[in-house]
């Protein structure tokens, strides 16, 4: 038997209690049963979003908020700077290409955050710029962008702020009012421990005015539609209703641990996680700026990227690769949603006979040892047994 255990950026592990809210007998989506599921899922996002603005629910991957979230700001010929440091800062480019607006890419060296002056100078040059594309965090790269930053000098211009929180809401503290971010995106797949299939955003009313006079074409990601229904708590078209429910039930989850425990937990697996690599003597692709999400580490000389598949399919253990020119060159080890303390544990260890498989030389119980230290900082006092 081969026990395994999902540790990839998404999707990611789903708690029982979720899967069984997912398994009870389908509802018909327009019913007072459904509202009234919709609707307290609404109020628990607007919670986990740090926001009085509506928080819609599509039936789409993130990609597909993405796309929604540029649409839905923005005519035809448009500038929108994009934050490109990754393989989903590219994505952002090619969306707003699609639909005939103009592009300013502000470069980041994959590994690195943006540097605030440099979106402050791409401002400058252009104070037409409708939008600043980012990503909280770049899974891609494991990087943390400092979207603060760079809210505070959106908020003081005409500018928009569109956050890819993809792999950020849900595991860091991530305020959207309180922040100034004008749009908030985020994946069902992710920290929200649910299966692929739903996106939520919110916008700021700012976003909101510009909605009013954008010209960009859209219907299935009418935004003003959706929201003019899902204040009913209804949807414009038919939701993807057992994930709406397995929605209620993860948000549940997350209130009872605390939103403050959940943000902590995750600093805490990423810090552990980190502090294995580094111990091992492996290199952090984000050593300045690292996502609390996924933790990023250069495969040592002599062992191949083929080792993701080897531990996959052969131990059990599912990492993620390199994407783009770090494909076959690093191993994403995730910490987001369902994951806990053992879990890591597990994955470091994984890690080391992984390594040692492929002849590089490991001390065994370097880096969990190394992990265990860190992770101690959340065991309970034993007063509380």
């Amino acid at each position: 038997m081969l026990k395994k255990y999902l540790l990839a950026p998404g999707p990611t592990p789903v708690p029982p209690e979720v899967l069984l809210a997912m398994a009870q007998p389908i509802i018909h989506h327009r019913t007072p049963q459904f509202e009234a599921v919709f609707a307290e899922v609404q109020a628990g996002l607007q919670r986990l979003f740090q926001t009085r603005e509506d928080v819609l629910i599509l039936a789409s991957s993130g990609t597909g908020a993405m796309e929604a979230a540029v649409i839905n700001t923005t005519s035809p010929g448009d500038r929108v700077l994009v934050v490109n440091g990754g393989k989903f800062g590219e994505r952002w480019g090619k969306i707003a290409a699609a639909y005939g607006l103009t592009v300013s890419e502000l470069k980041v060296e994959w590994g690195r955050a943006v540097e605030p002056e440099a979106v402050a100078r791409a401002l400058r040059e252009h104070p037409d710029t409708r939008l600043v594309l980012v990503q909280a965090t770049e899974t891609s790269t494991t990087v943390l962008h400092p979207v603060d930053a760079i809210a505070r000098l959106t908020r003081a211009s005409d500018t928009l702020l569109v956050v890819d929180g993809i792999t950020a809401v849900g595991v860091l503290d991530l305020p959207m009012d309180a922040l100034g971010i004008d749009v908030l995106i985020t994946g069902s797949q992710k920290a929200l421990m649910l299966p692929p299939g739903l996106a939520f955003l919110a916008l700021s009313e700012r976003a909101w005015r510009a909605n009013a006079s954008a010209k960009t074409p859209r219907f299935y990601f009418d935004l003003k539609r959706e929201r003019d229904n899902q204040r009913q708590h209804t949807t414009a078209w038919t939701p993807a209703i057992s994930l709406v429910s397995g929605t209620h039930a993860a948000l549940r989850l997350m209130f009872a641990e605390g939103l403050e425990a959940v943000f902590a937990r995750h600093a805490r697996l990423a810090r552990a996680t980190r502090a294995a690599a580094q111990a091992l003597g492996l290199r952090l692709v984000a050593p300045e700026c690292p996502s609390p999400a996924t933790t990023g580490i250069y495969l040592p000389e002599g062992v191949p990227g083929k080792i993701v598949g080897y531990l996959r399919d052969k131990v059990g253990i599912t990492f993620a690769g390199g994407q783009g020119h770090l494909k076959g060159k690093i191993v994403r080890v995730a910490h987001l949603g369902y994951i806990g303390t053992f879990d890591v544990v597990t994955a470091i260890a994984a890690l080391e006979m992984g390594l040692a498989a492929y002849g590089h030389s490991v001390a065994f119980g370097t880096g969990v040892g190394a992990a265990e230290a860190v992770l101690m900082d959340g065991m309970p006092p034993v007063g509380a047994v």
